[in-house]
Parts: C-alpha cells; structure tokens; sequence
C-alpha cells in the first residue's frame, strides 16, 4: 500500500482518491485513481507473479497504429505499478446489457477493428510465438485439471499421449492462414465503447499482456466463441463470413479449419483453467460458464478436420462428463 503511494506521489497524484475498479482472473487488479476533475487506472500487478512488461510494449504497439489502448502515463515495472489512461465505464458488456440491441453494432465494430489490425500487418518482433509448445501446454490444461475432478483420478498416461499426438498436426494445419499479432483475450468484457471516437478508435482494447505471434483466426474465436457469453449463431455466422470478405488473401477452406480447430484448442484450455481456478484458486464463479464452454467444443469438433479429435473425446468425455465439476 505505501509502495502504491509512493507510486501515485512520483506521479503527481498525491492525495488522489483510489478504489478499485476491477479484478481478473490473474494475480492483477486495476484501481481508479481520481484527484479533482483528472481520472487514471491504476495496474497494480504484484512483480513476483506478474511482469506488466510485455503489457506496456503491446500498449505502444497499438497505440502506434491508431488503435485505441490506453496510453501510459507512468510506470514503475520493478514495482509492478503502471498508471494508464481511463477508457471509462462503458465496456461492450455493459453496454450490451443496457441496450440488447446494440449487439449487432458492437460486434461488427469489433470485427473492424480485428481487420484493421490485420491488415495494418503490426511488427511481430520481440514477441513470443503461438508455437506447437504453447498451444499443447494450453490445451493440456483440460487432462491436467477437468480430467481429475470428472474422473475422480489423473488421466492415465496412454491417454495423455494420444491426445497431444492428435494435437499436433492440428496445430500445423491451423497456422495455415496469415499470422499477426493476437491479443488472446478479445472479447466483450475487454473492449470498451468509446463514443466520442472515430471509426475502429471507438474501440477501447483492453487486458492483451499475453499477446503473442500467431494465426489471424484466435482472435476472432476469442469474440465469437465467448466463454461467458452466448453470441447468436447466425450473427457469428455473418460476422465470420464479413471478416473473410475483407480479407481477400485468406483461403476460406484453410480459414474455417484454422478457426475450428483453435476454436477447439481455446475451449479446451478453458474448461482446464475454470477448473484450476474453482480447485486451486477458490473462484467458483467460474464453473457457471462451463457448460457454454463444452457447447462451443462440440460445435467446432463437429468441423472434419477434427474427426480423430472427436473420437477421442467421445471415448473420454462422454456427455455425461461434460458439466461444471461439482
């Protein structure tokens, strides 16, 4: 607390009013910080469990093509203090719940602002790769967490084995579409409605510290295939096929293959981590979204390229195991 202080006082916010805003599901928190008319947020990430480091070098990143993250006022990164500008209240999900109709607009600003990301080609240096590692430690995370609590034990090693070998050409196969920077975590909660912006800069971009190097299509599974939220299908559907059109370099077959099969990956990974935080973190309020998450699975397994995929899950994930662990 006297560290954050000191922080705010090196900052010329001595004496600012601080509540807290916000918290996710990592070790971070977020914290307004208002003295007379001036708004910030404040990141307070503790070092020993986070690096705001790769936050602040996406934020300029963005903030360098025109995209609307918040800008930096100052940092501490030892500390793992950094004070940002304050986007507002209004995130898509708020606004989504004030006025149901605007979830066409909103999604389609979010899809715009996905192309123009893309098509901007952002530099990918520096940043980690979305490698067959990475996407196999993700996806393991259902066999590590959800096996056990379903299964009442650890999942046996043969079926561990099979599961990482389907994976793999998979993986291969899904990075057959452009690559891009992936800020891994776009969805309603983090874009935030910006009205009195232009264009894509309506959209406020929000919680991307682990972007990474990777396929254009995770992205918009992240939007579409929403862990905490049903998107319509026909809306998903048409949003996907504008995304495409605006894109003329994708191959549809190659685009479709890749956004299953990540879609696949990501649901997956998900299940594991809402699991992992009920048992080891103690934040149940997860669990609830679980079974929107299996329907997701399920739809994109249903993709042909992921026919072993199913089979396998088939075998070990009947539907009577797909629910929120009791």
């Amino acid at each position: 607390e006297q560290a954050m202080r000191d922080f705010l006082g090196a900052s010329a916010r001595d004496g600012a009013e601080v509540s807290l805003l916000a918290a996710d599901a990592s070790f971070r928190r977020y914290l307004r910080v208002q003295r007379g008319g001036e708004r910030a947020v404040l990141m307070d990430a503790p070092p020993e469990k986070e690096d705001v480091r790769p936050f602040l070098d996406v934020a300029r990143r963005l903030a360098a093509l025109g995209f609307s993250a918040p800008r930096v006022l100052a940092e501490d990164s030892a500390a793992g203090f950094v004070l940002l500008e304050d986007l507002g209240d209004t995130t898509f999900t708020r606004a989504l719940a004030a006025d149901p109709a605007c979830e066409p607009a909103l999604y389609e600003l979010a899809v715009e602002t996905l192309v123009a990301l893309h098509r901007a080609q952002p530099p990918r240096d520096g940043l980690p790769r979305y490698d067959d590692e990475r996407l196999q430690t993700e996806a393991d995370l259902l066999v590590d967490w959800y096996w056990p609590e379903v299964h009442r034990g650890p999942a046996p090693s043969a079926a561990r084995e099979r599961y990482a070998e389907l994976w793999r050409p998979l993986f291969e196969w899904a990075r057959q579409v452009p690559e891009t920077l992936v800020l891994r975590d776009f969805h309603v909660d983090n874009l935030m409605w910006l009205a009195g912006r232009n264009g894509v800069a309506r959209c406020g971009l929000l919680d991307f510290q682990d972007a990474v190097a990777g396929p254009v299509t995770y992205d918009l599974v992240s939007l579409l295939e929403d862990a905490r939220r049903d998107v319509p299908a026909a809306l998903a559907t048409r949003l996907k096929r504008r995304y495409v059109a605006a894109m003329p370099e994708l191959d549809p077959e190659a685009f479709d293959a890749s956004y299953a099969i990540l879609g696949a990956q990501r649901s997956a990974k998900i299940v594991g981590i809402f699991t992992r935080l009920w048992r080891r973190d103690g934040k149940a309020g997860y669990l609830r979204h679980v079974p929107r998450v299996w329907r997701w699975l399920e739809s994109d397994l249903r993709h042909p390229a992921l026919a072993d995929m199913r089979a396998w899950f088939e075998v070990h994930f009947p539907p009577a195991l797909r629910r929120a662990p009791a």
